[in-house]
């Protein structure tokens, strides 16, 4: 073997894209190559799967600190490979549909267009296309972390595979019958003449006059008296809602009260939602224009009822202010209120936050629009069972009271959103059939239209709609085919899109090729499943129940939920804040190996929240520098009694002094320890134990013993032993200089580092 000589610094920027290079070319990320690499340097390989899951990062992006907690899944994959598993870490990227709009959008304002310049089906694919162009970026920073994924089995959640699944997963539950459709509240913007995400939506603080109305008590002359921004939409309140704790209002609860305007009878409910500080401490509960009174509504099963149109004008259930802008309306109403004795006062200098929406801050109205949604019921119910079996495990026990917490009280599961970029729900609607849809499109000349399908086809042909179609809003009542294909000549299809969670819950079976698939056949379920608890809901459960609903089995076994990284001082990162960190500036100037420690050690990721300190980041490049300067020690040492050395000298117990013994004892449990650490997913432990271990007990201590010895042949031996192992129970926390200082161990003859076999006593 050619002898290579070190140099006499470590240069992780010249090391690490070095070494990462080295892994592909040699195919060590796949299971396949990683056993023939094995058995060649005659190393165990075992039968059985271990597969870990990448949740997919935005293609679209560059990754931010939350994806150095990737490392979390990269050290298992590397743990599991180097105990000789068919080991799989499968990556992949998301379309991340809201997000991906509005930085698309953000972009075609600076050349001066918007989102409604175009048709839906030409925004969709200009904007597929700006993510080709941009999907490259956050795997090339995956790498530059060190993850050891199967690159060649990169999924994106557009992929053919991945839509394909989906869409016959929405036809089976809805043959199922798991699907239907209802009212949602969504963002809507009347200027705009669209739905919002969440995302594009952000409140700002405006003076608003807040108004204090009087409502009547029945059967009495009591009034009860409310505090609202928006007098003119009591048209459509429901019920005034106390706080069960608010003496005040015991004796009023469950009577009823007269709608000042429309003199409807609503009841006085009592819910814990309700601010006792607040106004008058009494609240209008208005489900159809708040997204808070909704979920009230919800609870109580109350009615919904909108009075503001598409157009944003009142509607004819505000029968004194219909056709008015609700602006206009709130000044009329406030006037009725006026003459009517009722309007107990106004503050006009109340500061209240506004919706409105992120491109031109015009106001956002909450809005009752039709929408598909999931039976969770059942669901449900199965996952609670095998959660509550533990045949899914969480790494603590909190996590799985959380999942039966949010299972046992789980509401129907709204998946459809107004927007284009994402995987269009396969809803076909026959406009004969159905001659109240209402739709938005542009003809050939770009003129924009707006209206009710039946008048606009007496001007223009289906086809022309079809092709220029930006929105289509049908009634509750239509009737509709679900099919991948065009069921007819006459069919225009929905142009909601699904929640991004809907594709992103079956991932385990769109990257693994459910369910013909080989991967699907050899490594589903998937052993090892790590996220953060904010998606606990989200996507974990929902992973479980599809998986579940299509192949009655586990998605993965165990589920690991890691905290959130802060900066040092335990702050939640922000740009308003000025403390967001960027993983990747953190790699240049420290090298991944030290970002990794930082996170995986440094830190308590299995902690709710956990701090990241530079400080921790560049002592772990300290310690990359000292391991590099051990290294070299021993090869010199080596090279200058070359020959001599006896590499079995950890077995000549004959021979070894108590210095020898104490470094073979010490090494046997650090072993044994981050073994079962690792076991165990303590991460931070095992890693703080082989650091410690290194720098102590190797560095300080037995490197010195070793440079005054007499028997240089029996303790360079044992030191380059310790060594080695050290640098296996090292290598899944720093991959990268822990591989490149394997290639100058002396007498090495086991191959690369990455596949190398995990050491047992």
């Amino acid at each position: 073997m050619e002898k290579l000589e070190m140099p006499k610094k470590y240069n992780h920027g010249e090391v690490e894209p070095q070494i990462y290079k080295f892994w592909e070319d040699l195919g060590a990320f796949t299971p396949e190559k990683a056993s023939e690499i094995r058995k060649k340097h005659k190393l165990p390989v075992k039968k059985e799967t271990f597969c870990v899951l990448m949740p997919p990062p935005n293609a679209n992006a560059p990754l931010h600190c939350g994806h150095a907690t990737y490392a979390i899944q990269d050290l298992v994959t590397r743990y599991k490979r180097m105990q000789g598993f068919q080991t799989l870490y499968v990556p992949g990227t998301d379309h991340a549909g809201f997000e991906t709009q509005v930085v698309y959008e953000r972009k075609l304002k600076k050349e001066g267009k918007s989102r409604f310049d175009f048709d839906a089906k030409t925004l969709y694919e200009d904007i597929l296309e700006f993510v080709k162009e941009n999907s490259d970026l956050s795997i090339k920073q995956l790498k530059k972390l060190g993850m050891s994924a199967d690159w060649d089995r990169n999924t994106f959640m557009l992929d053919d595979k991945v839509l394909d699944l989906v869409l016959e997963t929405f036809k089976k539950m809805n043959k199922d019958g798991l699907i239907y459709r209802s009212v949602y509240l969504v963002n809507y913007s009347p200027y705009h003449g669209t739905t919002f995400s969440n995302l594009e939506t952000v409140h700002v603080e405006r003076v608003s006059p807040l108004y204090y109305v009087k409502y009547k008590v029945k059967d009495s002359n009591e009034f009860i008296t409310i505090a609202t921004t928006r007098p003119e939409t009591i048209y459509a309140d429901v019920a005034i809602a106390v706080n069960p704790k608010d003496n005040r209002y015991k004796s009023l609860v469950g009577k009823l009260v007269t709608n000042p305007l429309n003199n409807k009878e609503i009841p006085v409910i009592e819910d814990s939602y309700v601010d006792v500080e607040f106004g008058t401490g009494a609240l209008k509960i208005t489900p159809g224009h708040d997204f808070n009174d909704y979920e009230i509504g919800l609870k109580h099963n109350l009615e919904m009822i909108s009075v503001i149109d598409l157009e944003g004008k009142m509607n004819e259930h505000a029968a004194d202010v219909t056709g008015m802008n609700p602006y206009r309306a709130r000044e009329k109403t406030a006037q009725i209120l006026e003459e009517k004795g009722l309007m107990e006062k106004i503050d006009h200098e109340y500061v209240n936050n506004v919706l409105v929406d992120y491109k031109d801050s015009k106001p956002i109205e909450p809005m009752l629009l039709p929408n598909w949604f999931i039976k969770m019921e059942e669901l449900a119910k199965r996952t609670i069972d095998v959660v509550k079996e533990n045949k899914v495990t969480f790494n603590q026990e909190t996590w799985k009271r959380e999942m039966l917490r949010w299972l046992e009280n789980i509401k129907d599961w709204p998946i459809s959103r107004q927007i284009v970029f994402g995987i269009k729900i396969p809803a076909w609607y026959d406009v004969e059939k159905n001659p109240d849809l209402h739709v938005v499109f542009l003809d050939k000349q770009g003129g924009h239209h707006d209206g009710i399908i039946s008048e606009l086809l007496k001007e223009h042909d289906l086809g022309e709609i079809e092709k220029g179609l930006q929105k289509l809003i049908a009634p509750l009542e239509a009737k509709y085919e679900i099919s991948q294909e065009k069921p007819g000549k006459n069919y225009i299809q929905e142009t909601d899109t699904f929640d991004t969670w809907f594709s992103s819950g079956q991932w385990p079976l769109t990257t693994l090729g459910y369910p013909d698939g080989k991967d699907f056949k050899e490594f589903f379920p998937t052993s090892f499943m790590d996220s953060m608890w904010d998606i606990l809901f989200f996507w974990i459960a929902r992973m479980i129940m599809f998986s579940l609903y299509l192949t009655d089995e586990i998605p993965y076994k165990d589920v690991f939920i890691h905290g959130r990284l802060n900066d040092e001082k335990g702050k939640k990162m922000s740009k308003s804040k000025g403390n967001v960190i960027d993983p990747i500036k953190f790699v240049e100037e420290y090298g991944s190996d030290s970002l990794r420690m930082g996170v995986l050690v440094g830190g308590n990721m299995a902690a709710k929240n956990t701090s990241l300190s530079e400080d921790k980041v560049r002592g772990y490049r300290n310690f990359a520098n000292k391991i590099w300067n051990m290294a070299r020690f021993m090869n010199i040492m080596f090279d200058k009694f070359e020959g001599t050395v006896d590499l079995l000298a950890h077995e000549k117990t004959d021979k070894h002094t108590d210095q020898d013994k104490d470094i073979l004892i010490n090494l046997e449990i650090l072993i044994k320890e981050t073994t079962a650490k690792l076991d165990k997913y303590d991460f931070k432990e095992a890693g703080d134990s082989s650091y410690h271990f290194i720098w102590h007990k190797l560095a300080d201590e037995y490197i010195e013993y070793v440079k005054d010895s007499e028997n240089k042949e029996i303790t360079l031996g044992i030191l380059r032993h310790a060594f080695m192992i050290s640098m296996k129970l090292l290598h899944p926390y720093m991959p990268f200089v822990s591989e490149k200082i394997w290639e100058f161990m002396p007498e090495n003859s086991e191959g690369p580092l990455i596949t190398s076999d995990w050491p047992t006593v």
